[in-house]
């Protein structure tokens, strides 16, 4: 990005901040009148009306005030996210395909944009990888809360016998990086392969070998797009995706694995899980990290994951250890 494209976005950014407060000064200056005039008329007419300021008011000043625990260098950025299914066969690549529809759903929600990436059908039902960017201002910032894994206990609609089964699907996120980063690629650290594009059953599939798939040699690292039918649009998002994982080795330095960046799990597997969705024996879904819970799991799968994020941001900023 240009550096006069970069000072623009910056200068819309505070713009869209300075225009907020003013609003929510507004608002509740507007409320404050209502509340005396209700006081002095003794009206209950306007109850209602108070009651959705209010709300907004307390809704709004908790936006703003965790916008404040967004300081990470990168927070800002838009986040790339990918999900990989842990053993378990169609059992996990179904709870894979969930949590991309939860995903989805919370990025709507957010008025983010969503672009696919990369995409791994699995063997009968659900996914067993997909990579999305997620498109919006602080969506890393917000998303990062969300590395690690995530463990789902039901019973599974592919057990004829009606058994509780639990599966795992690990969650890994990064930020997009601008193509001005400090991070360098040498182009003999990376080899580039091409294969075809593959779709699910219906869809175009590429009759050329339009996919990219880059390594990075000296840490392992592998990437894949294969979204774009343009070989070098494929590779030009490949290529953010690898800086962006090498930007969190870069951040985590003092870190002796390269695997530390896939956040703070480990293996796809029970004991590592930094969030618990259980549909039966009850409903319930909690995050092993901030301990904060929430019975209405048809509502988290729905995109409602707020809570959550709003938890662990607070609980990082306050130097709690975030680990499981």
């Amino acid at each position: 990005m240009e550096k006069s494209q970069k000072i623009l976005q910056r200068t819309k950014e505070y713009k869209n901040k300075v225009e907020r407060y003013n609003d929510l000064v507004s608002l509740y200056d507007d409320t404050l009148v209502l509340a005396e005039m209700m006081a002095e008329e003794g009206e209950t007419e306007s109850d209602s009306e108070m009651m959705a300021s209010l709300k907004q008011i307390k809704d709004t000043v908790e936006s703003m005030t965790l916008e404040t625990l967004l300081s990470g260098e990168y927070d800002k950025n838009n986040a790339i996210l990918t999900i990989h299914a842990g053993a378990g066969g169609t059992e996990a690549q179904d709870w894979a395909q969930m949590l991309l529809r939860m995903f989805t759903r919370w990025a709507e929600r957010s008025n983010y944009t969503i672009e696919t990436v990369d995409f791994l059908p699995g063997d009968e039902a659900g996914v067993k990888s997909v990579t999305i960017i997620i498109g919006g201002l602080n969506a890393y910032g917000y998303l990062k809360s969300e590395k690690g894994v995530h463990r789902l206990v039901r019973i599974s609609p592919f057990d004829s016998s009606g058994r509780r089964h639990t599966s795992f699907a690990s969650v890994e996120v990064m930020p997009e990086i601008d193509d001005d980063t400090e991070i360098k690629i040498n182009t003999e650290d990376i080899r580039v392969d091409t294969f075809r594009a593959s779709g699910a059953g219906g869809q175009h599939i590429n009759k050329t070998d339009s996919a990219i798939r880059i390594t990075h040699i000296p840490t392992g690292i592998v990437v894949s797009c294969q979204n774009e039918r343009s070989q070098h649009k494929n590779r030009e998002t490949a290529m953010k995706m690898l800086m962006g994982k090498l930007i969190e080795i870069k951040e985590r330095e003092h870190k002796e694995k390269i695997d530390d960046i896939k956040g703070d799990h480990k293996e796809i597997a029970w004991g590592s899980q930094i969030r618990s969705y259980v549909f039966q024996p009850y409903t319930m879904v909690k995050d092993h990290r901030t301990s904060f819970e929430v019975g209405n799991i048809g509502a988290v799968m729905d995109g409602e994951l707020d809570g959550f994020i709003n938890e662990y941001l607070k609980a990082a900023a306050s130097g709690k250890d975030m680990t499981v």
